[in-house]
């Protein structure tokens, strides 16, 4: 009989894990060392099967699970094994002439007891990924997987139990009750991944404890197409963009297409094509797919295509299949904007075109949404690439493909807006689960009066030039000069 987690279990789960903290378990150099190369071993002795559980909850191919999950984990726990001790040095910073003679470091501190609550259409990488980033900044971390990947939830509670130290890492299985339980504890940071109506309650929990979050959500994210680009290479890179990942479920898969109404056409037939060479002619069969996660997406993502004034703009695909939980690739042209396809994060493989009379409209039809995850441009005019990437607000921007920044270290990851708050990745990650602490160091050489009552004009002019910086106020009251 499986153990029912109740609010007890969390208050103790959340009191031993700072207790190992508060000892100084998590600290050193030598265990977050120690747990990153662990989470390698994971990736190295377990592939098949993270591979066979990814198929299992998405029916994911194995290249998507190997390249887009495993992979993109080991260049993760790589890069900080790499650079852990250059992450933990202090950086030194500048002093003024006011706190002259000192010296001053930025400290990067462990934020203490961490939640990572992951989502699940990457259920490893979105789970392990941010876990890295707590590990290497010395922190006792809990991970709550996604009930909705119970092949992936089950395997990494498991794996972890065995590979990690289980005083200072934990994951907890469960759903809503046992989220809510956790989310009723006073955590040092909580990072969460997924939609924007859970995120909202996240934040809300976490208010109560004033607990900073990291939110990495969705939005809409719009690709521009230029008729000034290569549209085979375009078109294909949409695709492994959008049906190639997890066949739409990405927070940063494409949502809609903006082009102008005389090149659409072209962008219609470049995708038409490239789709039948990349699936076939019936993509429903294709397992280079992966299918809808459950029914009640499935049902979502059918209600938004037998919307009146939406079902008859279909192009392309619309074939379903409830029981096989699969939707072929589907390609929209000037579905209404204010219908349900055009107001939600669609996160499937549903994707509408909007034609406009001109390519610069794009710009009015972005700013008019909340701010995406992702935009995309493709195009080989160099002006056009500058104002997009200066006016365009996204979490992060790619110009000539689609999300390929996200396997970039040095590129934070993360939302704006309704989009997310704080990024990740990379040394970034690190950031988000440290606190850096200000740090200076003072000599008892040179203590000066004029800090000290009782106070005169001379020394009023004499802090105001130091704290100034003026050196040459600084000469006049020193020699006496008005």
């Amino acid at each position: 009989m499986v153990k029912v987690f109740q609010a007890a279990d969390a208050t103790d789960l959340v009191t031993e894990l700072r207790r190992s903290f508060d000892d100084g378990v998590t600290r050193g150099y030598e265990w977050r060392v120690t747990q990153l190369k662990k989470l390698l071993l994971i990736c190295d002795n377990h592939e098949p099967e993270i591979v066979s559980a990814l198929h299992d909850d998405l029916g994911k191919p194995e290249l998507e699970s190997s390249v887009y999950e495993v992979a993109l984990l080991r260049n993760s726990i790589n890069l900080a094994v790499q650079q852990l001790k250059d992450w933990m040095a202090p950086d030194k910073a500048k002093t003024s002439l006011t706190t002259f003679p000192a010296s001053a470091e930025i400290v990067y501190e462990p934020l203490g007891v961490v939640l990572v609550i992951s989502a699940w259409n990457y259920p490893f990488l979105l789970s392990i990924d941010p876990v890295i980033g707590a590990i290497s900044a010395g922190n006792a971390v809990v991970l709550k997987p996604s009930e909705l990947a119970p092949a992936s939830s089950s395997l990494l509670a498991k794996l972890l139990e065995q590979y990690l130290d289980s005083s200072a890492v934990r994951v907890v299985e469960g759903a809503v009750t046992e989220t809510t339980l956790l989310l009723e504890q006073k955590w040092d940071k909580i990072f969460y991944t997924g939609s924007s109506r859970i995120g909202r309650i996240i934040m809300m929990a976490a208010a109560k404890h004033l607990t900073p979050v990291v939110l990495e959500l969705g939005g809409k994210s719009p690709v521009v197409i230029d008729s000034d680009t290569n549209l085979k290479i375009t078109a294909k890179r949409i695709i492994a963009g959008k049906w190639g990942c997890n066949n739409g479920q990405a927070c940063i898969s494409p949502d809609y297409i903006l082009t102008t109404k005389e090149f659409s056409p072209k962008v219609i037939d470049a995708l038409k094509q490239e789709l039948e060479a990349f699936y076939g002619k019936n993509p429903m069969e294709s397992k280079d797919m992966s299918r809808i996660v459950n029914s009640n997406h499935f049902d979502r993502l059918s209600k938004m295509l037998e919307e009146k004034e939406v079902s008859d703009k279909i192009v392309y695909g619309g074939q379903k299949n409830r029981d096989k939980l699969k939707i072929a690739p589907t390609i929209l042209v000037d579905v209404p904007l204010d219908s349900q396809i055009m107001s939600e994060e669609i996160f499937g493989p549903l994707l509408p075109i909007i034609t406009l009379n001109k390519l610069e409209e794009c710009f009015d039809v972005i700013r008019s949404r909340p701010k995406p995850l992702g935009a995309y441009l493709f195009t080989q005019n160099q002006k056009l690439k500058e104002r997009f990437a200066l006016t365009v607000s996204a979490g992060g921007i790619v110009v000539n493909d689609i999300a390929v920044h996200l396997a970039v270290p040095t590129l934070p990851f993360g939302g704006v807006g309704e989009s997310g708050m704080g990024s990740y990745h990379g040394k970034f990650s690190f950031d988000a689960f440290s606190h850096k602490k200000a740090v200076l160091y003072k000599s008892f050489i040179g203590d000066a009066a004029i800090r000290y009552p009782p106070y005169s004009t001379g020394k009023l002019r004499l802090l105001k030039a130091l704290v100034n910086s003026n050196i040459l106020e600084i000469f006049r009251v020193i020699l006496g000069l008005s």
